[in-house]
């Protein structure tokens, strides 16, 4: 599978349905994971991020009260959240481009489409740990940066004067 210590790891996975919690335990205790919280809604995840400070957090999108987009944003924006830069995997079986990019929009690190697959859980806990993207804070997103290939492909309004390559150049 890998070679990281997932033992000290803290996992926060939120669902609010209660076999797919289980499902994404067990596949977490697979891979070593010891120190797991579970949350069935937004606002008992609140709570339990409050408290625990997990390292990484396994979201669902759609649950009753607040959604996993309303607990991201509070995550990424309240004064009183403990990590602003904790990584979020969201799982949802609500896979659009609209809802990744709405995800992606709203602070989260990797997505998941439902049904999960332990292969899939593998390589986004991974991809959060060997490949962490830097945060950015702009006005209306903080969050990680949405750019994921290199900034040579993008050609909207803001992009950077001046690439990395060019400023090493000179």
């Amino acid at each position: 599978m890998s070679n990281y210590r997932f033992d000290r790891l803290k996992i926060l996975v939120v669902d609010d349905n209660a076999h797919m919690r289980k499902l994404v335990v067990t596949i977490l205790q697979a891979f070593g994971v010891i120190q797991i919280f579970e949350a069935e809604s937004g606002d008992r995840a609140w709570h339990i991020l409050r408290e625990s400070n997990p390292d990484v957090i396994l979201l669902d999108w759609v649950m009753e009260g607040m959604s996993g987009l309303d607990l991201i944003q509070m995550i990424r924006t309240n004064p009183q959240t403990p990590n602003p830069f904790v990584p979020v995997i969201m799982l949802t079986g609500h896979t659009s481009l609209d809802h990744v990019a709405r995800a992606r929009d709203a602070g989260v690190n990797e997505f998941i489409a439902k049904p999960v697959s332990v292969k899939t859980v593998m390589s986004r806990l991974v991809a959060v740990i060997e490949h962490p993207r830097p945060y950015v804070r702009t006005q209306g997103y903080f969050g990680p940066c949405r750019r994921r290939r290199g900034v040579e492909e993008y050609r909207g309004p803001e992009r950077r004067s001046e690439s990395p390559k060019q400023q090493a150049a000179e």
